[in-house]
């Protein structure tokens, strides 16, 4: 059987003496698009961090590409491949748009493909490169979520984990971020994309999740879903013990 390109065992995780996670246990395999959804507080930015590294887990194991690495530190994670885009605009506000691409490009490959790399950043979101020499500070929420998402995947990670990409953006600028998803899913990365909205994520996903109060609830192709998708997204402030 092919190695996951991430695979979570009966994980707990917590914060401080807060528990966020209940035994769970995921896989993404190559290539594969998984949606993790579920409400606000269920557990799935915890996820998110547990997957690359950025919080370790209480008990039990993380595997990427069959290698064991819970509890190493985060750039384990991303030497084996791991690309996390966190929900916000994580982007430096004094640079322009070029220097931050170059920025982290300069950092994760020789210097001599940072102009293709680049070309390559401008084609997956004309709109940056027609900002191209603007501060980020400056650009829309949306252009600087796509600057972030950039920064990443042009370096074709072997997993993309994405953290709540929609939040905060215009309907036009989240179809536009899906799109560039499905273009990188289709050249082999492997995906975990965490949503509390369905649409986007289940057009996308191989696969869905579902979590709730820290709990996998469900875990199957999205057609299966069927009457849950009514009961996936609870009303902010439902009590959680997730966070």
């Amino acid at each position: 059987m092919t190695a996951a390109a991430l695979e979570l065992d009966h994980v707990d995780a917590a914060y401080g003496p807060f528990r966020a996670l209940f035994d769970v246990s995921l896989r993404v395999d190559p290539g594969e698009a998984v949606a993790l959804v579920g409400a606000h507080g269920a557990g799935k930015s915890t996820i998110a961090r547990v997957a690359s590294g950025l919080l370790p887990p209480t008990s039990g194991t993380i595997h990427v590409d069959g290698t064991d690495l819970t509890g190493r530190a985060p750039f384990h994670y991303a030497r084996a491949g791991i690309a996390h885009a966190p929900e916000g605009r994580s982007t430096f506000a004094s640079l322009t748009v070029t220097e931050n691409l170059e920025l982290a490009f300069r950092a994760a490959r020789p210097k001599r493909d940072v102009a293709a790399d680049m070309k390559e950043a401008f084609r997956l979101f004309p709109k940056l490169g027609e900002r191209h020499d603007q501060l980020a500070g400056t650009l829309s929420g949306g252009e600087q979520r796509m600057l972030a998402l950039a920064r990443v995947l042009v370096l074709r990670p072997r997993l993309l984990v994405a953290d709540e990409l929609s939040l905060g953006l215009a309907p036009i600028v989240t179809a536009e971020v899906y799109r560039v998803l499905g273009q990188v899913r289709d050249t082999g990365t492997a995906l975990l994309v965490v949503e509390q909205h369905l649409d986007h994520a289940l057009a996308i996903a191989d696969r869905v999740v579902v979590l709730q109060q820290g709990e996998v609830t469900f875990d199957g192709p999205p057609d299966r879903l069927g009457d849950l998708s009514s009961t996936v997204l609870l009303p902010d402030g439902s009590p959680s013990r997730a966070t």
